[in-house]
């Protein structure tokens, strides 16, 4: 069953019952650390939501995806994805900072957070997927877009964490109102070429199928843009 098609039949506890299913397979220690890092998401963002949702359920799909879609096991890439969001989000809470901590500050204590209860891997990838502070001259999706770009084209682990990202939002993009989804295909689709190039490239760490499987799933999100904005 397609992940969104759970997420709306069955919720948070279908996609954790999902979770845990793609985890049988893998050794005890390897679940305990993902187990600990889903904990950390949930308490992380606990009071998210994403619209009609609780917001874990978007770090459950990303991670299920990178399991089931992408043939992925390594575990560092599957623990940065469940906390991707953790430090853009939730930095001084993360870091046990005060709440006016700025953005700066409070990211890379938070970072060091992670590299300390995981490993210094974990905490690199998230870096990559962390958007940094906006400059609020300049328009906030180019400097995401520019952000996106620049990060992925030197981290290839961090193109599977936020292709997944990418996918649960842009296929996804179907499932918000009108006025959300139309903010999110003018935001995402110009970054569609982008992220083509990067999975198609020699280095990035995907089998041929996954990256088939990719370039299909940003096809249909291209097809979901253009109905929305061209209109």
């Amino acid at each position: 069953m397609p992940l969104h098609a759970i997420t709306e039949v069955y919720g948070e506890a279908g996609l954790r019952q999902r979770f845990g299913l793609e985890l049988e397979s893998f050794p005890q220690a390897e679940r305990e650390r993902l187990g600990a890092a889903l904990d950390l998401a949930s308490t992380l963002h606990a009071a998210d939501r994403r619209v009609r949702e609780p917001y874990l359920n978007h770090l459950l799909r990303v991670a299920i995806r990178i399991i089931r879609y992408y043939q992925v096991r390594d575990v560092d890439v599957l623990v940065a994805a469940l906390l991707h969001d953790a430090v853009e989000d939730h930095p001084a809470e993360l870091a046990g900072l005060a709440p006016d901590t700025s953005y700066e500050k409070a990211t890379e204590a938070a970072l060091n957070v992670l590299a300390d209860r995981f490993n210094p891997r974990v905490a690199a990838l998230v870096r990559s997927v962390t958007n940094p502070a906006y400059d609020p001259r300049r328009d906030r999706h180019e400097q995401y877009r520019q952000h996106v770009a620049e990060s992925l084209d030197r981290d290839p682990w961090a193109r599977v964490i936020k292709i997944s990202d990418f996918t649960d939002n842009g296929v996804g993009v179907i499932h918000t109102p009108l006025e959300r989804a139309h903010r999110s295909a003018t935001k995402y689709r110009p970054l569609v070429p982008k992220l083509r190039e990067l999975i198609g490239r020699p280095d990035t760490p995907l089998s041929t199928q996954a990256k088939e499987h990719i370039l299909d799933q940003l096809d249909l999100a291209e097809e979901r843009f253009a109905a929305i904005l061209d209109d």
